[in-house]
């Protein structure tokens, strides 16, 4: 499913037109990333929450050459946990 469908999909069940289903749906988009930019969490009852997950800093190894090392910093990441009936659904 694309974002068009699921614009498509929400206009038709809440009877809007796809203009405003798109602009509502780039509205929460908008939002959540804020949130996630602030180091907050988002949670959506019943579907899941969106948190920012911290990755530590590590040595890797660079792919073109096996034998150098190279540092990889730290960094915030995106993380979504499904909700008990997002879970329960699919199951």
């Amino acid at each position: 499913m694309t974002k068009s469908d699921l614009i498509a999909i929400a206009a038709q069940a809440a009877k809007l037109t796809k203009k405003d289903a798109g602009i509502a749906l780039d509205a929460i988009l908008e939002a959540i990333t804020a949130e996630l930019a602030k180091g907050k969490s988002v949670t959506i009852t019943g579907f899941g929450t969106f948190r920012v997950s911290k990755r530590a800093a590590r040595t890797g190894v660079n792919p073109r050459n096996t034998s150098e090392k190279i540092n990889i910093p730290a960094m915030n990441l995106p993380a979504f946990k499904a909700g008990k009936t997002l879970k329960d659904a699919v199951r």
